[in-house]
């Protein structure tokens, strides 16, 4: 019998592993399966003039008002770090009510008017106080290093006009900001790979520093306390505890329940529930403290992998009734070319939040 070459053989096992490998990733994607076998959306796309991501919802003159990230074909190609979502503006989105037509109020800030910033504006939010609406946002520094500016405006629409300078102490990407029941506010923020979280120890980077081995400690999201102004924090930087139901911190290898970018904070009956993407599992986990600090123990899933890699949410209260803006590729198949959605959100008598689905 003739033995094959094993270069041949090596060859074809690499091909074939390539191959399942981007298939699974597909699948789960839902974009290689004919249009009259995939499952439906439960939510369609609330634009789609424009392509929008990473939706920040918040109730500002009873009006609901979104801060999505807004998605352009760069035609950078896609790797890792993120580099292909190079957006460069943002648009502010609004409606009268859940399924109301929905307005965009055009550009409310470009990057060419961020005197520190050189690119990537990533996913934005926004907070109301001292008769002010502030616009945060992630965007790379002049040394590509992310950073967390902010910018102001006397309308919840825009335009805004950024300040000359990122927040001093900031850093990576994600910002979501959280009032509480006394009015302080919470800044949480972090995301791994691309948002660099895992270069920062101790609120020192260091560029050198690589992405987590699967049995190290996962790395934490973080939180500070705002300042009255709403233009810097009053306190350094803290890591956010995130745990398992015996106070364990996770690992990196359970990426399907540890943190990886797209914190949110919401509070229900009396409790704080911070919820975030774990990125690479594509879904939106929550967990629940009794503090805005933390510590927070995981609960479950919020929401099941959506089409596309990425899954980014806010979650809002509107009218006594609980919403969750996500979004997916419905629109365009593309990774980096999103559409924004909304879907009622239910919390169980225990306290947990049933998990949604989000094709049918």
């Amino acid at each position: 019998m003739k033995i094959p070459n094993i270069s041949f053989v090596l060859a074809i096992a690499v091909f074939l592993l390539a191959y399942c490998t981007n298939k699974q990733k597909a699948e789960t994607a839902g974009i290689n399966q004919p249009e009259q076998v995939r499952p439906s959306p439960i939510s369609p796309p609330l634009v789609t003039h424009i392509y929008t991501a990473d939706p920040s919802a918040h109730v500002f003159n009873n009006r609901i008002y979104i801060y999505p990230s807004h998605d352009v074909e760069s035609g950078i190609p896609e790797d890792d770090l993120g580099s292909h979502f190079a957006m460069h503006d943002y648009h502010v989105l609004s409606m009268d009510s859940i399924n109301a037509p929905v307005t965009d109020h055009g550009v409310a800030l470009d990057l060419k008017d961020i005197p520190w910033a050189t690119r990537q504006l990533w996913a934005p939010d926004a907070a109301y106080a001292n008769n002010t609406y502030y616009l945060y946002f992630p965007a790379k520094d002049k040394n590509d290093v992310f950073r967390i500016g902010v910018a102001t405006s006397s309308k919840p629409e825009g335009p805004f006009t950024a300040e000359r300078e990122p927040i001093p102490g900031s850093y990576s990407i994600d910002p979501a900001v959280f009032r509480d029941d006394d009015g302080t506010f919470y800044m949480y923020f972090g995301g791994i790979w691309g948002g660099q979280l895992q270069r920062w120890n101790n609120n020192q980077y260091n560029p050198q520093a690589k992405n987590r081995e699967p049995g190290q400690q996962a790395v934490l999201p973080r939180v500070a306390k705002l300042a009255a102004n709403m233009k810097s924090f009053a306190e350094e930087v803290r890591e956010l505890q995130l745990t398992d139901e015996n106070g364990n911190l996770f690992t990196e290898k359970d990426n399907d329940k540890r943190f990886f970018e797209a914190p949110w904070m919401h509070k229900f009956n009396g409790k704080y529930y911070f919820s975030y993407s774990t990125g690479d599992t594509h879904r939106i986990c929550y967990a629940v403290g009794n503090s805005p600090y933390g510590p927070f123990t995981y609960k479950g899933i919020v929401l099941e992998p959506v089409w596309g890699w990425t899954n980014h949410h806010s979650i809002v209260q509107f009218k006594g009734r609980w919403y969750l803006f996500y979004h997916d590729t419905q629109l365009s198949g593309k990774t980096h070319l999103r559409n924004i959605k909304v879907t009622e959100l239910t919390h169980l008598p225990d306290g947990t939040i049933q998990t949604i689905t989000p094709y049918q």
